[in-house]
């Protein structure tokens, strides 16, 4: 799974404003309010523990072993 990387996008009127990113491990805002509401959301720790185990939960799933 280190070679995997779940990106999860919040867009608003065709505009990414916000990311997680699981190889980064926290929300990054790309507009102003994406920055304010990617702060936010960085301090809960639950929310992050949450979105990173959506790597595995997601990931997990769709390798396929050779």
């Amino acid at each position: 799974l280190k070679d995997i990387q779940l990106v999860y996008s919040y867009y608003y009127n065709k505009l990414e404003f916000i990311r997680f990113d699981s190889n980064v491990g926290k929300f990054v805002g790309y507009t102003e309010l994406g920055v304010k509401n990617a702060e936010n959301w960085n301090k809960d720790t639950s929310k992050i523990a949450a979105m990173t185990a959506q790597k595995e939960a997601v990931c997990l799933n769709h390798v396929t072993a050779f």
